[in-house]
């Protein structure tokens, strides 16, 4: 508690020195007159000690602050991890079985979203092929839960897959209008699946802007047909002071503190209007806003985790 007043320091040292003389009794030879040679001196070092000591509560509070605010995604990834999985499609027969194809994450027991470009346009059914979802399952183990496609909306190119087996923890969705640029995110999902396994990597940043997800070209010959189609339904997309890798499309986007989905990284469908005139990708990461999300569950009539 701050006291208003000096502060008073006991020390028994200086109660002991006190109680051998009389208040005033030797303090006068001890005062210098100002043209004294350390008068001035004594003004300085008083000065440095002041100086001294408000740099060192500086750095004690930015100690103490500083870490606190790094260590909120730490706790946080204890729980996402948990309810991020890899998509891709199954088959026995196949050579390799598992086709991983992107990310995704669960919002609601058995359900989980990803981008619709992750999923193939047709499955050999013939041959038994099927979508699923993929979970680690320790010591270079996989685990396999067959699913069915539930709903894909191309427009935000979302899907929602219903998988099997037991529910898995699913991640509480946020609010993408809430962002501000320049806040931090984070993502978690499977890059480069097939070369580096099946561990979930978590990638930091900040929300570098909120644009619109096509913006009018100077020519008519770099008008695309999806590039007509975004202009009659626009929307707006988060761009991300991050690198995501191939892969990582469908990873959840979230706050590292609370872990609140507030948007579904998504590279490949963007950059195909956003970066149309640029003859090499920019490697600029981007987001599907998690609004979409929201409505693509209401349209299934599935409730989302709270």
């Amino acid at each position: 508690m701050y006291q208003s007043g000096p502060t008073l320091i006991e020390s028994p040292g200086i109660a002991k020195c006190a109680a051998r003389r009389p208040l005033g009794a030797r303090r006068d030879r001890r005062v210098r007159p100002d043209n004294h040679p350390r008068a001035g001196r004594d003004t300085r070092s008083t000065r440095v000690s002041l100086w001294s000591l408000i740099v060192l509560t500086l750095t004690l509070c930015l100690h103490q602050t500083l870490p606190t605010a790094a260590a909120g995604l730490p706790d946080t990834l204890v729980s996402i991890k948990r309810g991020v999985v890899a998509v891709g499609t199954y088959m026995r027969v196949r050579a390799q079985p598992h086709d991983l194809r992107g990310s995704g994450f669960v919002v609601a027991g058995n359900h989980a979203v990803t981008n619709a470009h992750v999923l193939p346009p047709r499955l050999d059914t013939n041959r038994r092929e099927v979508y699923a979802v993929f979970l680690p399952a320790g010591q270079d183990r996989v685990q396999v839960r067959e699913a069915d496609l539930v709903r894909r909306d191309e427009t935000h190119d979302l899907a929602l897959l219903r998988f099997g087996g037991a529910p898995l923890p699913p991640l509480a969705l946020g609010r993408g209008t809430d962002l501000r640029e320049g806040e931090a995110v984070a993502f978690t999902g499977y890059p480069i699946l097939n070369a580096l396994g099946l561990f979930p990597a978590t990638h930091q940043g900040i929300v570098a802007a909120i644009a619109p997800i096509v913006i009018p070209v100077g020519s008519a010959r770099d008008l695309t047909t999806e590039m007509v189609k975004r202009l009659n339904e626009p929307f707006d997309i988060i761009q991300l002071d991050a690198t995501a890798y191939p892969g990582n499309s469908g990873s959840p986007l979230y706050e590292p503190d609370s872990g609140r989905v507030v948007g579904v990284i998504n590279s490949v469908f963007i950059k195909g209007t956003k970066e149309v005139a640029l003859s090499d990708p920019s490697g600029i990461t981007y987001a599907i806003p998690v609004e979409h999300v929201r409505a693509l569950l209401q349209a299934a009539g599935i409730k989302a985790a709270p």
